[in-house]
């Protein structure tokens, strides 16, 4: 160790360090270093609170001679003496108080961060990070958790909402644990499973010409101008896939993020807009039936593939796959 340390010096050329003639850089020096110190610091905040060896070793639990040696390459490692040693009692250095406060606190948030993580997948109190879209946010997902918290009153929920491929990054990132999406994905990496159907109307201003009717082709709006949400959302893409299907292509005036927005663009006579049922009825607004093409879309829950559970996320995917077919209450 000592003839490692003493052959590692600076570039003057460079921020690269040379460690027996192989260049590195400042990246991979501090992995390295880290990578050594970590499973011995532990062992020197027993030691440094004890001052004593041998009683660190035995509230530890570990030997002696391991404790000792593992303090020696500390230091060498280091390159600094953190203890000034009298037989089996050693006393902290100044370099070794520094240290030792330091220690101590990456210690606490070590313990903090695994207590956290425990407390996450606890069967009982657990946490879900859930994502869900925005038009699912006003009935159907508060509905889903009251149901599931009668039988599991104590576990947490993280609530995401977004549209339907900003979640599944999300989910991808390991940011969540579930979503309910639409349309349901098909990806390698990810499992998803159908669990409702919704249907869709045609939303159009009171004193629309069609306002009188109950039911509508979609290729009677071909004329119109849509209001539509923003290209990636789900909704968006069923828009233009069924405008298609119906003969025509939507002429778009106004795109948007949420879909209580698009009713208040359609009240105020700007277009009119294929959206799913609304929590409460709009005033200004009427929702028509379509007929033909069939319109609606496919509520779906996905997870990422091959990624374990806690506890509290296995009960709260076996609750949503049980209201398959039932997911909207109807």
């Amino acid at each position: 160790m000592h003839e490692q340390r003493s052959g590692r010096r600076l570039s003057q050329s460079s921020d690269t360090e040379q460690i027996d003639g192989y260049a590195i850089d400042d990246s991979e020096a501090i992995e390295d270093i880290v990578l050594r110190l970590a499973p011995r610091l532990a062992y020197f905040a027993g030691v440094a609170r004890t001052e004593h060896v041998t009683r660190a070793a035995q509230e530890m639990r570990v030997p002696q001679s391991t404790l000792s040696r593992a303090m020696v390459r500390l230091e060498q490692d280091l390159g600094v003496d953190l203890f000034a040693r009298r037989g089996r009692t050693v006393s902290l250095t100044h370099a070794g108080r520094t240290f030792h406060a330091s220690v101590e606190r990456a210690l606490a948030e070590i313990e903090r961060a695994a207590d956290e993580v425990r407390a996450d997948a606890d069967p009982a109190t657990g946490k879900v990070a859930f994502g869900f879209l925005h038009t699912m946010g006003a009935e159907t997902v508060p509905g889903l958790l009251q149901a599931f918290r009668a039988e599991h009153p104590r576990v947490r929920f993280s609530l995401v909402q977004n549209y339907g491929e900003a979640m599944l990054e999300r989910l991808r990132a390991g940011e969540l644990d579930l979503c309910l999406t639409s349309p349901v994905p098909d990806a390698p990496d990810l499992v998803a499973r159908r669990l409702d159907e919704q249907k869709l109307r045609l939303v159009v201003p009171a004193d629309h010409r069609l306002a009188a009717r109950k039911r509508v082709r979609l290729a009677e709006a071909s004329d119109e101008t849509f209001v539509t949400l923003e290209p990636g959302y789900g909704m968006r893409r069923i828009t233009d896939d069924l405008c298609k299907e119906a003969g025509f292509t939507p002429r778009i005036a106004f795109e948007g993020e949420e879909a209580e927005t698009l009713r208040g663009l359609v009240a105020a006579g700007l277009g009119v807009a294929l959206l799913p049922p609304p929590a409460v009825p709009r005033p200004g607004v009427v929702e028509l039936t379509v007929t033909a093409p069939r319109a609606a879309r496919e509520i779906g829950v996905a997870w990422l593939d091959g990624h374990p559970d806690t506890p509290p996320v296995a009960a709260f995917k076996r609750f949503l796959l049980s209201r398959r077919g039932n997911l909207l209450g109807s």
